[in-house]
């Protein structure tokens, strides 16, 4: 097969590879506490083993889509079978995570129950290996946000029913980024001609962006949750350190779907570097050999300099040519 192809192949491999290990990962419920502590009000002054609780269900990971009509199950029309308001989670349409492969889905999305024991919220979590280039990524989260509005139509609420809507917050885990950073984005009201109290709720929608630095941060209370996230994804640090990091400094119990997490994280890191250094040699081997033919060097004295059987240096000498032509 073409090397190009192949490469290509396994860097998308690798990838995805990559985004699958991160969500599960980071949809541990404890994680998941951990984040909602640092960007959700109502939670600030909780410990994160109290939050978990309030997270209803398991987390839907990767399986729902954001396109529009799509984000939601079909409500059943056999009357014996209700439409339960008090499992949201079942409305969410996993059905085509298979059949539509090249559909956009929510990385990670789930509900919680509010301090109050009533009042529920909406939390997508998405991770982002990089700033995106294509795009700018608050777009993207707009776009996201709405859709965790609009799609409550029939599912949280019926008809205009609008009051009953929930609030919902996109919160975006953004590696590799010049220095560590969060950003609330939400509505607000600004009064042009005289002030009015239009009655409604601002808070509906709210974006968070955690810009992650490519360095570990410091051991501060400013940066738990970009150390903790910048642990859990790192391609750096060992499984030892990540799990010693978790423990010592979080308190987070090491459960065995944590330890295969970050054991998985590591292992892919592990393999992608071992691939890329496999293939830096194969280049400087092809680089050598091609300049010392260009200096009128013979296939025999290249076979011994490069350990390469003369048959696969003249072929890659043959190939170096007719590229030329």
């Amino acid at each position: 097969m073409n090397t190009a192809i192949t490469n290509r192949i396994a860097a998308a491999n690798d990838k995805a590879q990559y985004d699958e290990y991160a969500k599960q990962l980071i949809a541990q419920k404890i994680i998941l506490a951990h984040i909602l502590a640092k960007t959700v009000d109502e939670f600030r002054d909780m410990k994160p083993e109290d939050i978990v609780a309030h997270i209803e269900g398991d987390p839907k990971v990767g399986i729902v889509p954001v396109d529009p009509g799509m984000t939601n199950a079909s409500r059943p029309t056999d009357a014996s079978t209700p439409y339960v308001s008090d499992h949201r989670l079942a409305g969410l349409n996993t059905e085509h995570s298979e059949i539509n492969e090249g559909m956009i889905r929510f990385d990670i999305i789930f509900y919680v129950r509010m301090r109050d024991g009533l009042a529920q919220i909406i939390i997508n979590i998405e991770i982002q290996k990089n700033s995106p280039e294509k795009y700018q990524l608050l777009n993207r989260a707009i776009f996201y946000v709405s859709r965790m509005v609009s799609s409550q139509k029939e599912r949280d609420f019926d008809k205009q029913n609008f009051d009953d809507m929930k609030r919902v917050f996109s919160i975006w885990l953004c590696m590799n980024m010049p220095s560590n950073s969060m950003s609330y984005v939400h509505l607000t009201k600004e009064d042009i001609l005289e002030h009015y109290n239009w009655n409604g709720h601002l808070d509906l929608l709210n974006i968070v962006l955690l810009g992650i630095g490519r360095e570990l941060p410091p051991q501060e209370e400013q940066y738990e949750l970009h150390r903790l996230i910048g642990t859990l994804l790192s391609a750096e640090l060992t499984v030892t350190q990540k799990l010693a990091i978790i423990e010592t400094e979080y308190h987070i119990p090491l459960s065995v779907e944590l330890e295969e997490g970050v054991n998985d994280m590591c292992n892919l890191g592990e393999g992608i570097e071992e691939r890329a250094i496999e293939k830096t040699k194969k280049e400087v081997i092809l680089e050598i050999i091609l300049e010392m033919y260009q200096n009128g060097c013979g296939p025999e004295l290249i076979s011994t300099v490069t350990k390469k059987d003369i048959s696969e240096i003249e072929e890659i000498i043959n190939n170096s040519i007719v590229s030329l032509h």
